[in-house]
């Protein structure tokens, strides 16, 4: 596994937040994947992007193979090759080859119900011009924003290969890493124990989610990413802000060029930090190390990149959680 921009900090090597987050991955799935390595820079992002992805992946009683699917199906559509490749290995893991083979192949599945999950699960990359919504349960849809927002960090700071030479893609290799982490995939979670590694004060919890765990991660989440948008002024956040409302999910054609068009209004110190923010929102993967190096030379720490690519890909995923607000309205 190869991180893009810069080499985090050994796991042996942590320590507070980071720690108790890393031990809790142990316990809970399958360890401090190089997701949550990337994140270690800002903890509370960490804290709160473990805390989502835990109570609305693994814990609460939604059926896991359809929490894994819409991983899978918002991955695709996202053009996260790295978390598809992941969710395809757990679905082997639940005991559904032929489901995750499917998916792997971007087939629609058989089966009606996990059919239509994939449908809703795509079109939520353009929610207003879909008119999505949601009427599944809180660990459902919690899934589906998680992976918006992971899709997007591990687009913009991780190489898309989980193995060297793309090794996770074989189907036999698919299938022999799903019988080693199969007993790890199929242990129920108690809800709510990473709600004590977030943040006592944030924001309120969404309507969509009820009283469930996920709402509260969700908002910690959305609280903990947007604070990135600080290291921007006024005119770069409202460009971000406004790009994510009008473009809808709109994949750029040139995604470099997009970005340089876009942000020639906006005052020159914050052109680069507004280029990585869009570009994070909508096309992570055209994060360039040219962009980086600009941004390193007035923001050197690796914290500031992980909290400017957070701010893009939250507004982003926010953007998909405003519709379901909407709906309810």
């Amino acid at each position: 596994m190869t991180y893009r921009f810069f080499t985090p900090t050994p796991t042996r090597a942590a320590t507070g937040l980071t720690a108790a987050v890393y031990q809790q991955s142990r316990d809970d799935f399958l360890g401090p994947l190089p997701t949550f390595q990337a994140l270690s820079a800002v903890p509370e992002v960490l804290a709160a992007t473990w805390a989502l992805m835990r109570e609305a992946l693994l814990a609460g009683d939604a059926p896991r193979v359809d929490r894994e699917l819409v991983a899978a199906a918002v991955s695709r559509a996202n053009r996260c090759q790295f978390c598809v490749d992941a969710h395809v290995l757990l679905l082997h893991a639940l005991g559904e080859p032929r489901l995750a083979e499917a998916v792997a192949r971007g087939e629609t599945p058989s089966e009606p119900g996990h059919a239509h999950l994939v449908r809703w699960a795509q079109a939520s990359r353009s929610p207003r011009a879909a008119d999505w919504t949601s009427r599944y349960r809180p660990e459902i849809t919690g899934t589906l924003l998680a992976f918006h927002f992971i899709n997007r960090v591990v687009s913009a700071l991780l190489d898309p290969d989980l193995l060297p030479g793309g090794l996770q893609r074989s189907p036999l290799v698919r299938s022999v890493g799903g019988r080693l982490y199969a007993r790890a995939a199929r242990e129920s979670k108690e809800p709510g124990l990473s709600l004590q590694l977030l943040d006592a004060e944030t924001t309120a919890t969404p309507a969509w989610a009820g009283d469930s765990p996920v709402g509260v991660a969700y908002a910690s989440l959305r609280t903990a990413a947007i604070r990135g948008g600080d290291l921007l002024g006024d005119v770069a956040r409202e460009t971000v802000s406004a790009t994510v409302r009008w473009e809808d999910g709109r994949f750029p054609a040139r995604p470099g060029d997009w970005a340089v068009d876009l942000v020639r209004d906006v005052p020159g110190t914050d052109r680069v930090g507004t280029r990585i923010a869009l570009l994070a929102a909508f096309a992570p993967s055209a994060i360039s190390p040219g962009d980086v190096a600009l941004w390193r030379l007035s923001h050197p720490a690796d914290a500031d990149l992980v909290r400017l690519v957070a701010y893009g890909a939250i507004t982003a995923t926010d953007h998909v959680a405003q519709a379901l607000a909407s709906a309810r309205r």
